[in-house]
């Protein structure tokens, strides 16, 4: 398979990942997931320590769905500013063949 832009890069089991330099987006929706994300390894770090305390169980879920629903904010995040900027960006250059692979990335997000 010819692979026509230089930043994508062939996986072993996956399909094209774009492997690009920079981040294409704006610097507060860089340092907003950062910001969540550091929050989030908090949070995992918490979880770990209550089940080291041995904290009863339903405390630990409740927790985790706390986690869950936080990394679910950044993908959301992540994604409008993917399409918003990437997305856009690589139509405009002519590139279609993104609507696809954006098809695919929100599927394997849904499962």
């Amino acid at each position: 398979m010819k692979d026509q832009n230089p930043n994508c890069k062939e996986g072993e089991n996956s399909p094209k990942i774009h492997q690009h330099t920079t981040f294409h987006h704006e610097d507060k929706t860089k340092q907003a997931l950062i910001l969540r994300l550091n929050r989030i390894e908090g949070q995992v770090r918490g979880i770990k320590g209550m089940i080291e305390k041995d904290t009863y169980c339903d405390d630990v879920l409740i927790q985790i769905a706390a986690v869950q629903s936080a990394m679910k904010s950044v993908s959301k995040l992540l994604l409008e500013s993917h399409m918003r900027s990437c997305i856009v960006d690589r139509i405009q250059a002519g590139e279609n063949e993104v609507a696809e692979e954006l098809l695919k990335t929100i599927e394997k997000m849904m499962k």
